[in-house]
């Protein structure tokens, strides 16, 4: 037996509960836009690896990652993260989901969503140490220009909305 996975540090119950309550906050963030905490649910030298971005280290890194993209366009108009999914690899210390991110009605009632897989691997006492979320950006990005010729087309979109429409468009 590889002695890696061969007895869990933490059981599947605490990691659940430690990302619950983690999820749970992050339901706050969207609603509120305040995203500053969002790096204290990891551990000071946790990793944050994001595929169109890029990989973040550390609490200070990944802070500014978060708040600048969740509170610009179009982070800042998702108005949820329900988890679609999850499941706990215990002896790796590792939780899996599936992130659905949703938009607001533009207007129409159009339903715009995409989703991500989560990476999430706990340190204990609450905290993860490394987190990745893999998705493909080129989806995000038409999901995102979808919304807001639509939000534009019923008088629903920002000049932040109208400035990435104007960029990535077309």
């Amino acid at each position: 037996m590889n002695a890696r996975v061969s007895e869990a540090r933490f059981s599947a119950d605490e990691i659940s509960a430690a990302y619950a309550a983690m999820h749970a906050q992050v339901q706050e963030y969207a609603a509120t836009g305040a995203w500053d905490a969002f790096a204290d649910h990891f551990t000071p030298d946790a990793e944050y690896v994001e595929h169109a971005f890029g990989t973040f280290r550390g609490r200070d890194e990944i802070r500014a990652w978060s708040v600048r993209t969740m509170t610009t366009f179009p982070g800042g108009v998702m108005t949820s993260f329900p988890l679609a999914w999850q499941v706990v690899d215990a002896p790796t210390s590792r939780l899996i989901c599936e992130v659905r991110n949703l938009m607001p009605d533009p207007g129409d009632g159009t339903l715009l969503e995409e989703s991500n897989l989560t990476i999430m691997t706990y340190a204990g006492d609450g905290l993860f140490s490394r987190e990745e979320d893999v998705y493909n950006p080129l989806r995000f990005a038409r999901m995102a220009t979808r919304w807001a010729r639509i939000a534009e087309a019923h008088g629903n979109l920002d000049d932040e909305g109208r400035a990435y429409l104007a960029t990535y468009g077309g």
